[in-house]
């Protein structure tokens, strides 16, 4: 996030730029972290259709997802605030289509509900009490479902090129500095490694489910 990308450089010739900062820098962060949720939650739909034999690999991922959830809503949160609140490089950049607007807020509902509810399930077991617990974590994730959709759909196209313009040999040529470069894959390995201690320490609870 562009927090800690520094001031923009301001050309002699030529308007403002802020080459791998600022909004830039912002989206391909949360192009990479949106690149990662992808690969996740599409393995954790496999073990949706198998979850007699893949329980456990499906609490592991659904554990293993806060992290990089985390990340997203903070992300794309930050450009959010930084839009409303009148910073001018944000401002140029413009918000999203009105439609993914709308859906933006749905996405972060339906995110922390399903994985609220999965969590949980996970701490509670199949004794929930008198709230259907279960039932919630279905119905959250068929919203999810539902919203992500037309989400992915719309940005699936842009990945490429954004995580491409970070993973160059030769950064530099094309507007990218390295610390920069480092600090958002360090975000990213950080989301992951939280979210990875979470799946360690908590993928033992899938036994309440199990037998």
């Amino acid at each position: 996030m562009d927090a800690l990308s520094g001031p923009p450089t301001v050309p002699s010739d030529g308007p403002v730029a802020m080459p791998s900062g600022g909004p830039e820098g912002n989206e391909r962060l949360t192009a990479a972290t949106g690149a990662v949720l992808l690969v996740l939650f599409a393995v954790e739909g496999v073990t949706i259709l198998f979850l007699g034999q893949l329980l456990t690999l499906h609490f592991f991922i659904g554990l293993l997802l806060t992290g990089p959830v985390c990340l997203k809503i903070g992300s794309t949160g930050y450009r959010f605030y930084r839009y409303y609140t009148g910073s001018p490089a944000y401002r140029r950049k413009g918000p999203p289509a009105p439609l993914l607007r709308v859906l933006g807020p749905l996405i972060v509902v339906a995110s922390i509900a399903v994985l609220g509810t999965g969590v949980t399930l996970a701490l509670l077991g199949r004794d929930t009490g008198p709230v259907p617990v279960l039932l919630l974590h279905k119905a959250s994730f068929i919203c999810w479902i539902a919203v992500t959709a037309v989400h992915v759909l719309a940005y699936l196209w842009r990945l490429p090129r954004l995580i491409g313009a970070d993973l160059r040999r030769h950064p530099a040529r094309h507007g990218i500095t390295a610390p920069r470069r480092v600090v958002r894959w360090s975000l990213l390995a950080a989301a992951l490694g939280a979210g990875l201690v979470v799946a360690l320490a908590g993928v033992h609870l899938a036994s309440a489910w199990t037998g």
